[in-house]
């Protein structure tokens, strides 16, 4: 519930504070005092559309702030968490939760929720969850299919949530189910494309039968054999350079040499025996070059012409994958992750049966789950009909008859049934959908009388009525304030409200006062008690808060009410 509200240059509200808190608040006051401004406040705490033309004439900006009083655990506080903002805790498992909405007359606005901004649509989110608003223009929503289903559904409680819950699971399996068909019809022909050239580059690919980084290898071979004899004049002359069977001198033979030399005078020196070893490792490195160069001129005297060509053409094969694919890697990931699709499109005339199977299996759960679903419905619909006729003969309306109807409708994620309230105003009168049969008055109260109904079942935490006691008035205005109380015994209630018969019920009386200085109206919001409340009464009564009779008369109303 909403424990108080704040106001600051919101319309001809300078600043004002509300405290409501719980049971039934009624606000009055004068028309064009500003009562619409509290509700129009309330609204931007909701993440309602913001308007610049509310912010006060020559105020740069209006604010409003409210704090309220939520469960310290639950999908309120967990939605504030996930928000970046947080619950203050009170004790008893509940907490504070403090929201804001600052506009500026150029039109922006921010909001802020548990202490951290915050976009409007989180003030929205929460407002499912706290509060239901009901108007003059609220009273309209009934004309809406939909808004009657759910009226319905929250009428029916557990029981038609569960079944719906059930319904829904299944229309969304076999929508998925169906999508996925028409789907695969509606691409047959594409998807046979795609396997034919899917086929095609696989059989390409598979012809030439490419191993990982061949390509870079084939490049290098075809550099090599394109160099031969460079490469083998390079390494004949290093060889000879090293070892010859010619009388010339080589590396290996003054290696030796050398080695001898040492050796023989080594005995006489330590510090030139200590050349012995490394001219000895030289000389094997250097024969070891030996035998590495002749075998590499080996390997080049079996290289020709022959193989030069035989690498060339490979390449060429490879280079006819590589100017389609890219790459020889996506060319072998085509290979591998191809055939799995190739399988897959291939089997789509299998898969086809199978998903029809399927649909028909999923069609069939369905088609049971809507049964059940409407099956709840029409019961709740009858309890529903008669709990807000008894309702409405308790609002003055003792002849009118309430029907709840359920009939097939077009088939969506909500059900098969198309759910229509009618209302019979008096005996013999055919029931007509209850936008179109009931006049203002009646519609005031046929709204009230289901919120009252339903709120036994599906309770919400603070209702707000913006004057919907529009167009009735004596006995009928007494029974709409007797009935407000009743719902505030389960639910916080607010009601804008210009009759003192609604009024007389409030357990929280605040009027919104009109003050002019001659040059600037301004409002301010008191709350009222005893005397004062009796003026305000007898001011709603007749106009004429000083007149004897009409104190009188607001002191009969205000006895009744507690009766």
């Amino acid at each position: 519930m909403i424990e108080e509200m704040r106001l600051r240059g919101l319309g001809v509200i300078a600043e004002a504070t509300l405290p409501i808190g719980p049971g039934f608040t009624a606000i009055t006051g004068e028309t064009g005092a500003g009562k619409t401004m509290v509700v129009t406040g309330l609204g931007l705490l909701l993440g309602q559309r913001a308007d610049s033309g509310a912010v006060r004439a020559g105020a740069p900006q209006a604010s409003v702030d409210g704090v309220w009083i939520v469960d310290e655990s639950g999908p309120v506080a967990e939605r504030v968490r996930e928000a970046g903002g947080d619950v203050e805790p009170i004790g008893g498992g509940r907490s504070e939760l403090y929201l804001g909405r600052v506009l500026s007359s150029e039109g922006r606005s921010r909001a802020s929720v548990g202490g951290r901004p915050a976009p409007a649509a989180v003030l929205a989110e929460l407002a499912e969850q706290l509060i239901v608003v009901h108007g003059q223009s609220d009273q309209l929503r009934l004309k809406s299919a939909a808004a009657q289903r759910d009226a319905l559904d929250r009428f029916g409680g557990p029981e038609i949530t569960a079944v719906r819950d059930r319904y829904r699971a299944a229309f969304e399996a076999w929508r998925a189910v169906d999508a996925e068909l028409t789907q695969l019809d509606a691409d047959r022909d594409a998807r046979r494309r795609e396997a034919d050239d899917l086929r095609a580059r696989i059989a390409d690919i598979e012809a030439v039968a490419p191993q990982p980084g061949e390509d870079a290898a084939l490049a290098e071979r075809a550099e090599k054999l394109a160099n031969v004899e460079e490469l083998r004049a390079a390494a004949a002359t290093a060889h000879d350079a090293l070892s010859n069977d010619d009388e010339l001198p080589d590396a290996v033979s003054l290696l030796a040499e050398a080695r001898r030399a040492i050796e023989r005078s080594a005995a006489s020196d330590a510090a030139l025996a200590a050349f012995v070893e490394p001219l000895a490792d030289l000389g094997y490195r250097a024969a070891d070059l030996v035998t590495g160069l002749s075998a590499y001129l080996a390997d080049l005297d079996e290289s020709g012409p022959q193989e030069l060509a035989a690498v060339e053409e490979r390449r060429a094969a490879l280079n006819g994958l590589l100017r389609v694919h890219g790459t020889l890697d996506e060319a072998l990931a085509l290979l591998e992750s191809g055939s799995a699709r190739l399988m897959e499109l291939d089997d789509d005339g299998d898969r086809i049966e199978r998903l029809r199977a399927e649909r028909d299996e999923l069609g069939e759960a369905l088609d049971a789950a809507a049964a059940e679903l409407t099956a709840a419905r029409t019961a709740a619909a009858e309890r529903l009909g008669e709990a807000v006729t008894a309702e409405l003969r308790e609002l003055a309306l003792p002849d009118a008859r309430l029907l709840v109807t359920v009939e097939p409708g077009t088939a969506s994620v909500s059900g098969r049934d198309d759910v229509t309230i009618l209302l019979a105003p008096h005996p013999g009168a055919d029931p007509r959908p209850v936008a179109k049969g009931a006049s203002g008055g009646e519609l005031s109260r046929v709204m009230l009388a289901i919120e009252v109904v339903i709120a036994g079942t599906d309770p919400v935490p603070t209702f707000v009525f913006d004057e919907v006691d529009a167009g009735i008035g004596g006995a009928a205005a007494i029974e709409v304030g007797r009935r407000l109380a009743r719902l505030a015994e389960t639910s916080q209630v607010i009601v804008v409200t210009h009759l003192a018969q609604v009024a007389a019920f409030a357990t929280n009386h605040l009027t919104v006062v009109k003050s002019n200085d001659g040059s600037v109206t301004a409002s301010s919001v008191r709350r009222l008690d005893g005397g004062d409340r009796e003026a305000e009464m007898a001011r709603l009564l007749s106009g004429l808060p000083d007149s004897g009779a009409a104190i009188e008369h607001a002191r009969e109303l205000l006895n009744l009410s507690r009766s």
